[in-house]
């Protein structure tokens, strides 16, 4: 009786440790410090004086799944679509699944296009929703290339789409260009 106590409870005990250490289904409900509108993104790559590194900034939800579905869902609420296409395949707007990036493919450069918008039709959306669904916007427009781990992207739509899933997504390395 003692032992299988003993084995109940060393099981109970791994079971609990491992659920501790996944991130892939944890919800934040505050933005670590690095994710922070004001610190560590990089508005523009000019600066005054010698160059400065920047740190690498990534997006808190590029492996959370949570996070890339809320993304995904405020893609099209905020009507992204219209633009940007239903998969990110380009309609009036830059295509988001290809290795073309005219203002920079990493997060912090994604954010700053979303934040602050873009000459010749992308808006600024920097004052008007919260810098955490910026971030899960980030994440879900890095899913679109294939930039952020398949167990964690999006699966599916529930809506009818002729596009392959984001967790199907070959990476695709971005690469900067110029203005189109």
């Amino acid at each position: 009786m003692t032992r299988a106590l003993v084995a109940s409870a060393g099981l109970l005990v791994a079971v609990v440790l491992a659920q501790a250490g996944c991130e892939r289904e944890t919800r934040h409900q505050e933005l670590p410090a690095a994710a922070n509108r004001d610190v560590g993104v990089r508005l523009t790559s000019l600066e005054p004086g010698s160059p400065q590194g920047n740190p690498l900034v990534t997006s808190p939800y590029q492996n959370n799944a949570w996070g890339l579905s809320e993304g995904k869902r405020l893609y099209g609420a905020f009507n992204c679509t219209g633009c940007h296409g239903l998969a990110g395949g380009g309609a009036i707007g830059p295509a988001l699944m290809d290795d073309k990036w005219i203002y920079g493919s990493q997060p912090d450069q994604i954010f700053s296009s979303i934040s602050q918008g873009r000459p010749d039709g992308m808006p600024s959306f920097g004052g008007h929703i919260p810098t955490q669904q910026i971030w899960q916007l980030v994440a879900y427009v890095e899913s679109m290339s294939g930039q952020v781990p398949q167990d964690a992207a999006p699966s599916r739509s529930d809506a009818q789409s002729v596009a392959k899933p984001e967790s199907r997504i070959e990476r695709e390395p971005a690469r900067q260009t110029g203005h189109r």
